[in-house]
């Protein structure tokens, strides 16, 4: 099938944001980028591509979409696997005690990713939720984060926040605020919790949302 534009400029988009954020593109941010204001409009040209394989989708994976190789080669290399450490778990609920272990909950296992979805894994590290703070955000208990070490973060962004003084780790939106930090759940039936500047130390940002079905 010959490419319309609307295609062409579609996987040109993707191409180019995973490229530049090192994770793809939601299909509000692609109908946005091509002009499309419907997200069902979108999501049939998706599946079109799909169809014709230009593209890849994992219905677990949020953001699972990625562009596939038409080289013709019909085999993965191995450097296209990226293994993300699995570190331990992290509280979308209540903050919980970090266990005091010298190895991380989950020994060495990982996680596997295709390049195409994480292209570079410097800083790149993987936890699993716990709790049900971050529901709105289509965040689950049971689910995985994979994160992107950073120690600083812009209001609203969707952090792995270390407090200092109760030892404990919590995974809620950053916002600083006359003063203090509000870590914001997405849950409409639990508060934000307010702490000191000095109190948070930001461990890092989540970059992608691994699904459990079960």
């Amino acid at each position: 099938m010959a490419l319309s534009e609307r295609h062409k400029k579609i996987l040109s988009f993707v191409e180019t944001f995973t490229r530049e954020n090192e994770y793809p593109p939601t299909i509000r941010e692609i109908g946005a980028a091509v002009g499309i204001s419907s997200t069902s409009v979108v999501n049939y040209n998706l599946k079109v591509l799909e169809r014709e394989g230009y593209i890849a989708r994992d219905k677990i994976v949020s953001r699972g979409l990625k562009l596939v190789d038409r080289s013709g080669s019909g085999r993965r290399a191995k450097g296209d696997i990226v293994s993300i450490p699995l570190l331990g778990r992290i509280a979308a609920g209540e903050p919980i005690p970090i266990p005091d272990s010298d190895l991380p909950p989950f020994g060495y296992e990982t996680i596997e990713l295709t390049r195409s979805i994480i292209e570079k894994e410097e800083g790149i590290y993987a936890l699993q939720v716990r709790g049900d703070s971050m529901i709105d955000a289509l965040i689950h208990d049971g689910d995985i984060v994979i994160m992107k070490h950073q120690e600083e973060a812009e209001n609203g962004e969707l952090v792995a926040v270390w407090l200092k003084d109760e030892k404990e780790t919590t995974l809620k939106r950053f916002y600083l605020e006359r003063g203090r930090v509000r870590l914001q759940p997405a849950n409409p039936t639990m508060e934000p919790i307010y702490v000191h500047p000095a109190n948070v130390e930001i461990q890092g940002k989540v970059v992608l949302v691994i699904r459990q079905l079960n």
